[in-house]
């Protein structure tokens, strides 16, 4: 039968991801609007973005942390034309979003002492492989993919090269080793359900080393362009943004940092990392109970707890005329599998989803797989 209890918010999309529970656009702190970012208002908004982003997350002493343009896309991008070239390079590609990374590392740069270590949708790459005297480009959380890094021992302390971490998917929701981390890219949209556009670059004082003795020999437009006379730019990680941010973005994105720290943070009880696997929870608990449905990831041990991404017992089109169902009937938006994926369903389960949501959506999932296979 129809199930009759639906979500109370159906959006389950992997981004941009759902708001936090009691998010009002109109309690928004909007002083800031029609203002330069370059006022001293305009700065202190963003220098927050970028302290309180530290603070929060807990990085350690001498990371900086800067707003950038084009979202974790615009920061990857940025760290890999400013600082690769120096060594090899090593690059771990398990999904499409990896898969870009390698594009721009061989295609791109051209970068000729390159090691492509790879791995199929739902299997994680053998980090026994890598090579530490080279740069290490890989992503901690496979959105599309559903695979995540489970843990950084497989990062040694004494490394050579640079660790370079897509963690988009993943800050904020699931432990990260900062100290084996030399540049970190997330976005706004994923895991705090923030706003599109804006990207966040954290580097470590070894990123900072990179990029101020070298100098790569490709130019470099001006939104990658970090230092100046040879010296990182400092104002940058200051709130000094290269290009013009939204202002009404950064003051959204402030309104996600204050929620984060009212439910005790990152890594409490009720924290952001406990609110997802709580979410993740659920889908696990739901799939051991049916065998038309399995989670993409093949190890536990590396199964995403943000985006997680599941195959069925259907045909690709069966699939589609069930996502399309869920959307129809205001229980599901947004929860076909990416593009490049296997054929399935991405149910976003990050900090701003809330289990119970989960909890009504899954016998909808029931219902709908029951629909498009009778």
């Amino acid at each position: 039968m129809q199930p009759t209890v639906k979500p109370k918010n159906p959006n389950f999309s992997s981004g941009p991801c759902a708001k936090r529970p009691g998010y009002d656009v109109s309690k928004l702190q909007l002083d800031t609007l029609g203002r330069s970012h370059r006022s001293a208002l305009g700065k202190k908004a963003l220098g927050l973005a970028c302290s309180e982003s530290a603070r929060i997350l807990g990085l350690p002493e001498g990371y900086r942390v800067a707003v950038v343009p084009g979202s974790d896309t615009g920061a990857i991008e940025m760290a890999m034309w400013s600082m690769l070239g120096a060594r090899g390079v090593d690059v771990l590609e398990w999904e499409s979003f990896s898969a870009g990374w390698t594009t721009d590392i061989v295609k791109q740069l051209q970068l000729p002492n390159t090691n492509v270590i790879t791995a199929d949708y739902g299997d994680l790459t053998d980090m026994g492989k890598v090579n530490f005297d080279n740069d290490v480009v890989f992503v901690w959380n496979g959105t599309t993919s559903g695979v995540k890094v489970p843990n950084g021992d497989w990062i040694p302390a004494n490394r050579a090269g640079l660790t370079l971490c897509d963690a988009t998917s993943a800050v904020f929701a699931m432990e990260m080793p900062w100290d084996k981390l030399d540049v970190i890219t997330y976005s706004w949209q994923k895991v705090l359900g923030g706003e599109g556009a804006h990207g966040m670059l954290i580097l470590s004082p070894r990123a900072v080393e990179r990029i101020e003795a070298y100098n790569p020999p490709w130019p470099l437009p001006k939104v990658f362009r970090m230092k100046s006379g040879g010296k990182l730019t400092e104002g940058l990680f200051k709130g000094e943004t290269i290009n013009t941010p939204s202002m009404l973005c950064v003051s959204d994105y402030l309104d996600a940092l204050n929620w984060v720290e009212s439910i005790g943070g990152v890594n409490g009880a009720t924290g952001t990392i406990a609110r997802s696997e709580a979410n993740l929870a659920v889908i696990e608990d739901f799939v051991a109970k049916n065998d038309w449905i399995s989670f993409l990831a093949k190890d536990k041990a590396t199964r995403s707890n943000t985006s997680v991404c599941l195959t069925l017992t259907a045909t690709e089109e069966q699939v589609k005329k069930m996502v399309k169902l869920l959307d129809a009937e205001g229980v599901a938006y947004d929860i076909g599998a990416y593009k490049d994926a296997p054929a399935g369903l991405r149910i976003w389960c990050g900090a701003t989803v809330e289990a119970s949501d989960l909890k009504a959506l899954m016998p909808w999932l029931t219902w709908a797989y029951q629909q498009v296979t009778a």
